[in-house]
């Protein structure tokens, strides 16, 4: 049977699966049914060969009595209780939500891993830590599985584009004029950067960055980059923001994305852009995934747990983090301007603007 992933995250935390969900259909033989939060996972593992089905809930905190989403997969478990069930979730309300489900659907315990039980190295990064701790068959699977072959580079995720989703990236563009030009990505905020009723706070978010500052960020990019055409990205909720950036820095070539850019025009994007800058969050990992090299700026969370990585072997430079800096605030912008200076260019063999 096609191994079970269980993992309620968001963008980067479901991106990050992908070292895993590679060694389970190596180890199984078969590819993974994949339970998670929605709607980036259906978007990050379409046409994956890794991901034989997902399914995914709204929100993760949903109760099971109020969730058609949740009784779907509870269908589904109790239809697969065979099969081996890796769970990588560590947040403790999701996690005691997934062994209810996993106890009703009759799923029995020795068929199930949990990354709770293998404690955490210092210092692991979470990619690792879903390896160590999910990484191995459940007791009662251990003849089904066929230990793959180690690899001696550091595993990085793997992300797969259509035909389908190029064609598509390539008409907006055309439609906003571009012409063939070198594409850079600007990244300014993250999933907190918004509440229900505005901005929050710069002081409730860790990985705010003054908007001046973004401001003299694309300004230089202008001037190191004269031909290129700057995509800011975005969710739709922050395309006011992100024209405010653009109309401060009064510089030409400048496209605010926020409103036409669903997860695969952005990893269509990021397959053929010169550079990215970003906050650190899920379109940062995306970015890395697709090869693109990277410029990321690390709030309260340390790089060494949550660094983009690049299965090209593109760059990635992380600025911030502790133990030196809790805030992306304590970052200044000609820090970011020489680290984008800095970045070497992607593989040439890599798909590039055409």
């Amino acid at each position: 049977m096609n191994p079970i992933v269980i993992r309620f995250g968001r963008l980067g935390d479901m991106l990050l699966l992908a070292p895993l969900l590679d060694r389970l259909h190596r180890g199984y033989g078969e590819p993974c049914l994949l339970l998670g939060t929605g709607p980036c996972s259906a978007g990050l593992y379409d046409a994956h060969p890794d991901v034989a089905r997902m399914l995914e809930v709204s929100a993760r905190h949903q109760p099971l009595a109020f969730s058609p989403d949740r009784w779907r997969m509870l269908r589904a478990l109790h239809r697969h209780r065979g099969a081996p069930v890796h769970v990588c979730e560590a947040e403790p309300r999701a996690l005691a939500k997934i062994k209810r489900m996993l106890a009703l659907a009759g799923v029995p315990r020795d068929r199930c891993v949990f990354l709770t039980d293998t404690p955490v190295a210092p210092g692991e990064h979470w990619i690792e830590r879903l390896l160590h701790g999910c990484g191995q068959p459940p007791p009662a699977c251990a003849n089904e599985w066929r230990t793959p072959a180690s690899s001696t580079t550091a595993p990085a995720p793997q992300l797969v584009l259509r035909e389908a989703d190029r064609r598509d990236c390539n008409a907006w563009l055309r439609a906003r004029g571009w012409r063939g030009e070198p594409l850079w990505l600007v990244q300014p905020f993250n999933k907190r950067s918004m509440r229900w009723n505005g901005p929050r706070d710069a002081a409730d978010d860790d990985k705010a960055w003054p908007a001046p500052y973004w401001v003299a960020v694309l300004r230089a990019l202008r001037e190191d980059h004269p031909r290129a055409r700057i995509v800011l990205c975005g969710t739709p909720n922050v395309a006011s923001l992100l024209d405010a950036i653009a109309r401060d820095a009064r510089v030409p070539g400048v496209d605010v994305a926020a409103r036409e850019l669903p997860l695969r025009r952005l990893m269509a994007l990021a397959e053929i852009a010169e550079g990215m800058v970003s906050v650190d969050t899920g379109p940062a990992h995306v970015a890395a995934a697709m090869g693109c090299p990277l410029v990321v700026l690390f709030g309260a969370q340390p790089p060494s747990l949550w660094l983009p990585r690049s299965p090209t072997g593109s760059a990635v430079i992380a600025l911030g983090g502790p133990p030196q800096r809790s805030r992306v605030s304590d970052i200044g912008p000609d820090e970011v301007i020489v680290a984008l200076c800095d970045l070497p260019p992607r593989n040439p063999e890599l798909p590039r603007a055409a």
